[in-house]
């Protein structure tokens, strides 16, 4: 704790953004990240509150109240360390994470939570700026061989630490360039792709190799892996969008959120891509209110639609959380993006009945109001809507992940289609196939970056103690 009465001196201050009309132009990130100063500032909030919330409301337990006091007292070398310690990629987090930290923390009681997030944000970029991101290739190999399926930040996470300690790692993807839904799933500007290249360059030299256009289970088989490999990791995220099953929906203009982003991170990366589907001109209708939702609507915003419409199915939540009841917990209320700022009409309690078209083209939806009580859903009378629409996105998250993975290695499912694998007892995340193990959301579902690194690492401590008999690497 650098400054005793911070909190109660400096207000919270949240990172610049661009002005909106400017950074419509392009898909260049346009978060600027703290000064010094600034960052400084934000360190002196972080107050002697006896028990770090904010440390268990992050799925990494990052060691934030000393990174804080570290920058606040200028020391930002020995802040990369603390911050390094606990999590392998912070660019990431420091960019794309919602922030479960902030909401636990103390000062968010009554206040504005500390700038977490933003502090974590300045440390990495000064950290890059001042060349002390470095490899950390190992001293000794074990001899052992390990595959890594899936290059999202699970499996990058799991495939640094597990070089880290001398073994050998492939890392496999099944796209054309490593990343997962980091490379392909998130917008440029929200996360421009050279933060994964420079990670990419960093692992190489610590002996990772890595291999694109490797699709197991279509041109791999699960076999060779378990035949050329002492363990595999499956850490291929969840890909299996939920569907929108109403009338119309084999329309033309009629795509999933993943289809829609995927081909723009690719024209961005300078690939041409056939028949792009673009928003250009068009009444665009997103379904769906997270933030793959709200990355449809940044990116229809810069292909110039029309009109940028989004619905939820979920009623409109509080502007502000209820403190007392809901902190330290991660609260339900009214979050406006970015994208929204940009142009977006919102609505919520819509449910879309089907959707209308001419000579085999989107042209629109039927949908209708809901209400919501004690949990349960029903739609009232009289409410139907019609809406036009000559591009809808479905974005309404995802269920399980590509279920013929799983099935070419024989692992146990649990109830909702994930790879079957404890967090709990010895040999962790071990799924019911020998040598196999399972991290991130191919094991837990759809989730969020921070707790896909936390697996990543977690899995390859125990994929360390399996092949090693114990593992000095930390959960």
């Amino acid at each position: 704790m650098g400054k005793i009465t911070g909190f109660l001196e400096y207000a919270r201050l949240s990172e610049a953004n661009l002005p909106v009309a400017d950074r419509l132009t392009n898909y260049n990130e346009f978060v600027l990240h703290l000064s010094d100063a600034e960052a400084k500032q934000q360190g002196a909030r972080c107050m002697d509150c006896g028990i770090p919330f904010c440390m268990s409301g992050c799925p990494i337990n990052n060691i934030i109240p000393d990174w804080n006091d570290l920058v606040f007292k200028q020391d930002w070398r020995q802040a990369i360390d603390v911050l390094h310690s606990t999590n392998n990629f912070p660019e990431f987090t420091g960019r794309i994470c919602p922030a479960p930290c902030e909401a636990a923390c103390t000062l968010n009681i009554n206040n504005d939570a500390v700038g977490i997030k933003s502090i974590e944000h300045a440390i990495i970029d000064k950290a890059w700026e001042m060349g002390w991101v470095q490899a950390q290739p190992p001293a000794r190999k074990t001899g052992k061989k390990v595959a890594i399926v899936g290059s999202g930040p699970a499996g990058l996470a799991a495939a640094q630490q597990l070089a880290r300690v001398g073994h050998t790692v492939v890392l496999l993807e099944k796209n054309d360039r490593i990343g997962g839904l980091l490379r392909y799933g998130i917008p440029n500007f929200k996360f421009e792709k050279s933060h994964i290249d420079r990670r990419m360059a960093q692992m190489a030299a610590e002996g990772v190799e890595f291999r694109v256009n490797q699709h197991v289970g279509e041109n791999v088989s699960a076999e060779a892996l378990l035949s050329e490999f002492d363990a595999v990791v499956l850490a291929a995220g969840a890909e299996q969008p939920r569907d929108l099953p109403v009338p119309g929906r084999e329309l033309a203009g009629v795509h999933f959120a993943m289809e829609f982003l995927a081909q723009q991170n690719k024209v961005v990366a300078g690939d041409a891509v056939a028949d792009q589907i673009k928003a250009t001109g068009k009444q665009v209708v997103v379904i769906g209110g997270g933030d793959t939702g709200s990355d449809c609507v940044g990116t229809s915003n810069r292909h110039g639609a029309a009109m940028v419409s989004q619905f939820e199915l979920m009623p409109k939540p509080p502007t502000q959380e209820n403190r007392p009841l809901t902190w330290p917990n991660w609260p339900l209320k009214m979050r406006t993006s970015s994208s929204h700022e940009e142009g977006c009409q919102r609505d919520w309690s819509v449910g879309t009945k089907s959707f209308m078209g001419e000579a085999g083209k989107v042209t629109g939806l039927k949908a209708v109001r809901l209400e919501w009580k004690d949990g349960k859903m029903s739609e009232i009378p009289g409410s139907e809507f019609e809406m036009k629409a000559d591009l809808v996105l479905l974005a309404m998250g995802f269920v399980s992940p590509v279920q013929k993975l799983l099935e070419v290695f024989g692992v146990e499912k649990d109830a909702r289609g994930n790879a079957k694998a404890s967090t709990e007892g010895e040999c962790s995340y071990a799924t019911s196939k020998a040598k196999v193990f399972a991290a991130g959301d191919v094991r837990r579902g759809q989730s969020l970056v921070v707790w896909a690194i936390r697996e990543g690492r977690q899995c390859a401590r125990s994929v360390d103690e399996f092949l090693m008999g114990s593992s000095t690497l930390p959960r």
